[in-house]
């Protein structure tokens, strides 16, 4: 994250979440990024007029088990193990969509403005600053690969 702020030319600090409101709040930071259900637990809309919806970031939960523990397993119940964990993880996607959208309407009606930029700048920019070749490295090809599925070309 302070990498992909950096490419874009902000100056990014990391602080204690529980130092954001007072960082806010005094201007010593203009803004923050967090899920909107944790600017609403924290109160930040207190202290900020307007939230951008980017989606420039996606979180997700992962699953990991001991990989020679899972090779005992019978593969009927490998099988049914990662069907469910399949479907939870979609239910948790929407669940996450829909609890958003709900924080969007609950925040609002506290006085918070949303707005929702043109995301092909914040791409153009990441694209000459070179942080879509600096995130392939990390990632290598396959994972790249497998993100371009989902987002289309980056790079």
């Amino acid at each position: 994250m302070i990498a992909l702020f950096r490419h874009l030319g902000a100056a990014p600090t990391a602080l204690n979440f529980s130092e954001v409101y007072s960082a806010l709040q005094t201007g010593i930071v203009d803004g923050q990024e967090n899920p909107l259900v944790l600017i609403d637990t924290a109160k930040l809309y207190e202290v900020q007029k307007y939230c951008s919806l980017t989606n420039h970031v996606w979180s997700g939960f992962h699953v990991s088990l001991n990989v020679a523990a899972w090779k005992k397993l019978p593969p009927d119940i490998q099988e049914t193990v990662h069907k469910v964990f399949t479907a939870e993880a979609v239910a948790e996607r929407q669940d996450f969509v829909t609890m958003t959208q709900s924080e969007q309407q609950n925040l609002s009606a506290k006085g918070l403005t949303f707005n929702s930029p043109d995301n092909k700048p914040f791409r153009e920019a990441l694209t000459k600053s070179g942080f879509y070749s600096d995130m392939r490295k990390t990632m290598g090809d396959e994972g790249w690969k497998l993100l371009e599925k989902y987002v289309g070309d980056l790079a």
